[in-house]
Formats: structure tokens, sequence, C-alpha cells
């Protein structure tokens, strides 16, 4: 998996996390959960210490800083324009109302028409790509399809071309 892909399912990831419980201090709640990742990947390794003992984690690997280096920016950006992700979602989700949508497919989506809206040196085309194969992975079997359909909408309003970067 590339790492900018995995970076934003990692950002969905905490969107979702975000979601559903809203933090009331950012700056921590993005060092709990960068914590955590580390420490599920140091578990996954086998290099982690016996169940339940607390285990100092090391310094981010690059590849962790990478990650994090690419994420950030977007889960600040989505979440910083959630209302107005959201009014587009609301926008072009023809008989769905926002708050009955899966939590992940909402995430999905406001991750997306954030990088096509804000972001302009990723091609909205690779922007909605990513979304699908995301939720395909994440969320139901006709998440893909809802996805791409409503990402699509928003792409034929764009005021710039869909496979350049700006």
């Amino acid at each position: 998996m590339g790492q900018r892909r995995e970076a934003r399912e990692r950002a969905v990831q905490f969107l979702f996390q975000y979601d559903i419980n809203p933090a009331e201090n950012l700056e921590a709640a993005l060092s709990q959960f960068w914590n955590s990742q580390r420490s599920a990947a140091l578990a996954e390794d086998k290099a982690a210490a016996t169940w339940g003992q607390k285990v100092e984690l090391p310094p981010p690997s690059v590849e962790e800083s990478a990650l994090q280096l690419f994420a950030d920016p977007l889960i600040r950006g989505t979440l910083q324009h959630r209302d107005s992700l959201d009014e587009h979602i609301k926008k072009h989700a023809q008989n769905w109302d926002l708050h009955r949508m899966a939590v992940v497919d909402r995430n999905i989506l406001r991750l997306a028409i954030y990088e096509m809206l804000y972001r302009d040196d990723i091609p909205p085309v690779v922007s909605i790509n990513e979304a699908v194969d995301i939720a395909k992975k994440f969320s139901t079997q006709d998440s893909g399809k809802f996805v791409n359909g409503l990402l699509d909408k928003v792409k034929s309003e764009l005021m710039r071309p869909a496979r350049i970067i700006k």
C-alpha cells in the first residue's frame, strides 16, 4: 500500500473517532492518536512487552513521521472546513440525511471533498479513487459506489481540471 493511502486511512480513522467522540483539545487528541498508532504497530510487530505492561514508545520512525506529515494537515483542514464540507455532502446526497449516513462514509466524503476543494496539489480524480478504495475497505459493500457517485457530482462543479495538479 502506498504511503499516502495509508496516511489517508489514518486520517479517516481519526476523523471517525473525532466524529463519534469530539475531543475538547485537538492537539492532545492528535498526539494520543499517533501514540496509539505507534503502540499498535509495535504490538503487531511483536516488539511490545507482555500484555498490560506499560511500554516506552520509541520516537516515530521515518515512515511514521511521513504518514503523520501528510495526514495531519488533511485532518486539521477537514475539521476546520467541516461545516462547509457537510453542506456539499447535503447538496449532493439526495434522499440522505447527513447524520443517518454511515459515520465512516461521512468522514471519507469529508476528507475527499476537502482535498478536492482546498488541496491544489492533489488532482480531484486521485481524491475520488482513494476515497472509493478506502470506502470499500472500511465500510459496506455499497459504500464505494455511493462515495464515487457523490464525489463525481462535487468534481463536476470544480473550477479546475480533474486530472492535473494546479
